[in-house]
């Protein structure tokens, strides 16, 4: 996956906010700032995956030619119907 990807870079934005303002209030230097934004677009980039993974819905397992037909489930071409 693209690190660079819109919504990648848009959570790495929202991540970043707390950090901007800091900087803008004067809590932190310029540079602290600097070195600390990589580390919110790799934490975007890491939340973005961790969701993406959580969401991609699961591949059915291949049903074995032994097994049991549910109620409803189409027969497959290569079995005769019962």
């Amino acid at each position: 996956m693209n690190p660079l990807r819109w919504d990648v870079l848009l959570v790495g934005f929202v991540l970043a906010i707390p950090l901007l303002a800091l900087g803008l209030r004067g809590d932190l230097s310029a540079d602290e700032v600097m070195v600390r934004l990589p580390w919110c677009l790799a934490a975007g980039w890491g939340a973005v995956a961790l969701l993406r993974l959580a969401s991609t819905p699961r591949k059915p397992a291949p049903a074995s030619k032994g097994a049991p037909r549910r109620p409803g489930q189409p027969v497959p071409e290569d079995q005769p119907a019962a």
